[in-house]
């Protein structure tokens, strides 16, 4: 026994030499196995096309660290499993630093001569990893009992395409054999404490409070002596070889996201959806897109092994929920399997792959319409715990399959109305500003004359009836307030957001840069627009092509009634009281994280607002992003559109009087589905500008003078 006077205890106590250099020799190929699953991960991902070295190193390696640490990102919408995998996060992260620190004393300081794993660091030691294995033991149970017992629907992996289920059952397997792994590691190793406290019993290890519990009731029953000494040498065993054993297969298991998670978080691109990545301007018809797995950039890769199949992204996705084939988890899942099978361990144990690395993506193993399903509204991207960016890669197939003319017949008939008209509605570009004439004052154009505000007003806000309505209450704001603004009349044409995200990226060139002499043509201070899908793109695309402008000087609508309200250029002549709720726009606010400002024009209106149950970054698709407003259907007929579940969220709020929405789209949307949800005469829809006017009780047709500003 150690003498009790000195709080310590030996690493190899009782072990020959023989056994120690042994032990030695499977750690040196437990590290060497675990640095080849290493090495052959990020040969993988240099295997895709394009640079794998991300920029700014140091700020992305900062900003991975401090969401990995926080876990913010885990705990959005879900804080008990977040809670659940921060403790077992940190008992993991302090029991390996506690292996670590034996490692040093022994391997390092102790030949050297010094011995700091003694007394009062000992004890301390010893308290805080029992505490911290306690925290990982309580964290495994947490996620095993909401895994097994109260059994979320997204963590089911039931495909939602008809694909096959072959592989299922492994991730199932997979998912049972990483906790199991984790607990029998936490498990033995109290039991190897224990084992040694009975064996020893020394009065110090008190500071060891499960451990010297469970050592203690060892005694109480007798198990002490030679029992605890056989046992305790057992379990040293097989305690230290499970323990090897995983350190090695983390990079060929589903622990791979233990590496993979972090480094993805880090590489995130900052801008991931709200800014499309360029085609190069040499490319090749077979270079357009992802239409093999070597094509992925080497973040991409390195993402599809990211994944932990949390089910966050399909249970967010607004196309999974209304029935169409698409679910985000397992198109990165069936990715996964193809870059595994051609360019992984698989490959290169000689396993033949379940997919030919050769042949294109789509139709193998990705089907057309899963692609075709996504209304790119991020709402993936945005709850992805691991910074999974499955809106541009899903972009980036959708290139692939546009360039080989793959597409639906009604898509495909609206981006040639769009590239011959100019609009996607096919009027001579004479109609575009045809909605000035009604206003009782001239509007500038902004192409002969200089103007404090040009306004972009895009095709839905130009020429849908039922939006030209809310750009006339638009127009007679901005003119009782003073704003000096000016149009691009018959000069403008689509901003292409919505047909560079179906995959068009030459006619979104060709209407951008078009788009961009025109208004480098102009003398203006700021670009406001009330259409969200034109205003990402102003803000955060037309900048890449040589646009003189900056994200700062393009403002939406809500925005900009803000500061009028707030400078008081406009005053609400009376207070609404009416009961309402607010719909986010995808584009204005999980792209672009205007979400206050709406609200607050809202509230200065007198308004009472009532927020349905998904809002701000958790706002449910309107389903016309993406371009699915050009396309057919695609989902099961017996499903809800996403619009009208939408609307019958707003009507189960209550007495609700009007749906408030901020983006053309979702005026033609959301009017639609207020009729088709039978929920007519329960509430109506308002667009922001309508009620603005309605306050300012300005006359539909002639304005008052100004206030002064």
């Amino acid at each position: 026994m150690l003498a009790a006077e000195v709080p310590t205890r030996e690493t190899f106590a009782n072990l020959p030499v023989w056994a120690i250099a042994f032990w030695y020799f499977l750690i040196f190929v437990s590290v060497c196995a675990f640095a080849w699953g290493v090495w052959r991960l990020a040969r993988k991902y240099r295997a895709g096309r394009g640079p794998a070295e991300p920029d700014r190193p140091a700020e992305r390696l900062a900003r991975g660290a401090r969401v990995v640490l926080s876990h913010s990102w885990i705990r959005r919408r879900d804080p008990l499993s977040g809670l659940g995998h921060l403790f077992v996060f940190y008992g993991f992260l302090v029991l390996f630093v506690g292996t670590a620190i034996l490692m040093v004393q022994d391997d390092i300081a102790g030949p050297a001569g010094f011995e700091f794993f003694e007394g009062w660091f000992y004890q301390a030691y010893s308290l805080f990893l029992d505490v911290f294995g306690a925290i990982l033991v309580a964290g495994l149970l947490l996620l095993a009992g909401r895994r097994w017992l109260v059994r979320p629907p997204r963590l089911d992996y039931r495909r939602v395409d008809g694909g096959p289920e072959d592989v299922r059952g492994r991730y199932v397997l997979g998912d049972r054999a990483f906790l199991g792994i984790l607990f029998f590691l936490a498990l033995t190793g109290f039991l190897q404490e224990s084992f040694r406290i009975a064996e020893t019993d020394p009065s110090f290890e008190t500071w060891s409070p499960v451990g010297w519990a469970v050592g203690q009731a060892f005694i109480g029953i007798g198990f002490d002596g030679g029992a605890a000494e056989l046992a305790h040498r057992i379990n040293w065993w097989v305690h230290g070889l499970v323990a090897l054993g995983f350190v090695s297969s983390i990079p060929f298991t589903k622990a791979v996201h233990m590496l993979a998670g972090p480094a993805s978080v880090a590489t995130r691109d900052d801008l991931a959806g709200r800014r499309l990545v360029e085609l190069p301007p040499d490319a090749k018809p077979e270079e357009v897109g992802y239409q093999r797995i070597t094509d992925f950039a080497p973040r991409h890769l390195l993402q599809l092994d990211a994944c932990t199949k949390c089910g966050k992204c399909h249970e967010a996705c607004p196309a999974r929920a209304s029935g169409y084939p698409l679910s985000p988890r397992d198109l990165i899942l069936d990715l996964r399997e193809v870059a595994e099978g051609s360019l992984g361990l698989r490959s290169r144990l000689g396993v033949e792959p379940r997919f030919d690395a050769a042949a294109p993506l789509v139709g193998n193993p990705i089907r057309p319409e899963t692609l075709w399903s996504c209304m790119q509204c991020m709402a993936c991207v945005e709850i992805c715990p691991v910074g999974i960016e499955h809106v541009p890669i899903i972009n980036q197939l959708r290139r692939g399959l546009v360039e080989r003319g793959e597409m639906d017949s009604q898509l495909q008939q609206t981006l040639e109305t769009i590239y011959t008209s100019g609009n996607s509605f096919g009027e001579a570009k004479r109609k575009r500003a045809r909605w000035t004439k009604e206003l009782g004052f001239e509007v500038k154009d902004a192409r002969k004359e200089p103007c404090e505000l040009l306004w972009f007003v895009g095709d839905f806000a130009s020429l849908d009836p039922r939006n030209v309505r809310n750009t006339q209450a638009l127009a007679r704001i901005l003119h009782h307030a003073g704003v000096d603004f000016g149009v691009l009349y018959d000069a403008e044409k689509s901003a292409g957001n919505d047909v560079r995200r179906v995959g068009e990226e030459g006619l979104y060139t060709s209407l951008a840069e078009e788009n961009v002499k025109t208004i480098e043509g102009c003398e203006f201070g700021r670009i406001l627009t009330s259409d969200p899908h034109s205003y990402n793109t102003l803000k955060n695309e037309y900048p890449e092509l040589g646009a003189g402008w900056s994200a700062a000087d393009v403002v939406h609508h809500s925005e900009f009634l803000l500061e009028l309200l707030e400078r008081g250029r406009i005053v609400p002549k009376r207070r609404l009281g009416y009961r309402v709720t607010y719909h986010d726009p995808c584009t204005l606010g999980r792209y672009n994280r205007v979400f206050e400002q709406p609200r607050e024009v809202m509230r200065a209106l007198g308004l009472e607002l009532v927020e349905m149950p998904r809002n701000r970054d958790n706002s449910f698709c309107c389903g016309a992003g993406g371009g699915r407003i050009w396309m057919k259907e695609l989902r099961d007929e017996s499903a809800q559109r996403p619009s009208e579940n939408r609307i019958d969220e707003a009507v189960a709020l209550g007495d609700v009087r009007f749906f408030t929405v901020a983006c053309p789209k979702d005026v033609t949307m959301y009017e639609d589905a207020i009729k088709t949800s039978g929920h007519a005469a329960e509430i109506e829809l308002r667009e922001l500008s309508e009620l603005v006017l309605e306050a300012l009780e300005l006359d539909p047709v002639a304005v008052g003078a100004a206030p002064e500003p």
